[in-house]
C-alpha cells in the first residue's frame, strides 16, 4: 500500500472545510489561500483548490469580486455567503466530533 496516497487522500478529506476556515475573518484571493494552507503544512496545489473554489461558489457557499492589483492583472477575492457561514459552523462541530472521536481511538493502548 502506497501510504503517500493514503496521506493525500486524507489532505483532501479536509481541504474544503479548511479552505472555509480560512475564509472565515476575510476575503483573499487564490494565492492568499494557497499560502495559508502550505504554511500550515497542508500540501496542496492550484489545480486542486481552483475547481474546489469554482464548486464551492456554484454551491452558493462563496462568492467573488474582482479587485485590481498594482502588481498585474486583477485579483479575485473570494469570501463567505451568509449559507457559507452557517455550514462552516456546522463543519465545525463535526471536525470536533470527528476529531475527539479519532483522538479517543488512536490513544488507547
Amino acid at each position: 500500500m502506497n501510504i503517500e496516497n493514503t496521506k493525500a487522500q486524507m489532505r483532501k478529506g479536509v481541504l474544503e472545510f479548511c479552505i472555509l476556515s480560512v475564509l472565515k475573518e476575510k476575503d483573499a484571493y487564490t494565492s492568499e489561500i494557497l499560502d495559508t494552507l502550505k504554511n500550515a503544512k497542508l500540501l496542496v496545489v492550484e489545480g486542486t483548490v481552483y475547481p474546489l473554489l469554482t464548486r464551492l461558489k456554484n454551491d452558493g457557499l462563496l462568492n467573488y469580486r474582482w479587485e485590481e492589483s498594482t502588481s498585474g492583472p486583477p485579483r479575485k477575492y473570494y469570501g463567505l455567503t451568509d449559507e457559507g457561514k452557517e455550514f462552516l459552523k456546522e463543519l465545525n462541530g463535526t471536525w470536533k466530533e470527528l476529531s475527539d472521536a479519532v483522538n479517543i481511538i488512536t490513544s488507547q493502548n
